[in-house]
């Protein structure tokens, strides 16, 4: 007895799994109203950042902006689900990110802001190979069902390229603070620890 509602609770949970999605589907109604309240908070962001001044106004506008297109990138990817909605969360995301991070290192001078924006551009990086791993890993599975490692592993040697060459980059510019001998020191450490020439 135990085994027959062990199987039939079994079936019961494939069911809900398998018709989950059309459960949850969003109608245009919905997807309206939710458009109107993403754009909503926008502007009243928006207006809360105009109270600021100098950089602290840029930043703020910089996170406004980037809360409402990922928020719209997620809402598009809940409206019509798939690989390439998620993929688009995915870099919305990370763009966002930078940009915020960049508008951050204004607040910076000299070698300081660029090491700033150096880093920025290096996390962005690493968001971006990630977002691209996980899209092939997506793409492989909708093409064949299974997870193709020869495609995936591409997209992760061009991420890990990507994210050597963005953290060389900020490694190097670090070393533009100093002089002489010091510099061309951590050059040379740079170049062997990130496998450049």
């Amino acid at each position: 007895m135990n085994r027959l509602n062990l199987t039939a609770l079994s079936a019961a949970m494939c069911f809900a799994l398998s018709t989950g999605g059309a459960f949850a589907a969003m109608t245009k109604p919905e997807f309206k109203a939710e458009k109107d309240k993403i754009e909503a908070k926008y502007k009243s962001d928006k207006a809360a950042c105009k109270a600021m001044t100098g950089n602290a106004k840029d930043v703020c506008m910089e996170e406004a902006k980037g809360h409402e297109k990922v928020a719209k990138a997620e809402l598009d990817a809940q409206y019509k689900p798939s690989p390439r909605h998620d993929n688009d969360v995915r870099m919305t995301k990370a763009k966002a990110a930078y940009n915020v991070a960049k508008e951050k290192c204004d607040d910076k001078t000299g070698n300081d802001k660029d090491v700033c924006k150096k880093e920025a551009k290096a996390a962005y990086e690493s968001s971006k190979g990630n977002a691209k791993v996980a899209d092939a890993k997506e793409k492989s599975m909708a093409d064949a069902g299974t997870v193709q490692t020869s495609k995936v592993a591409d997209a992760k040697a061009d991420a890990a390229k990507d994210k050597r060459d963005a953290a060389y980059a900020v490694a190097k510019e670090k070393c533009d603070a100093m002089k002489g001998d010091a510099k061309d020191a951590c050059i040379k450490n740079a170049k062997a620890k990130y496998g450049h020439s």
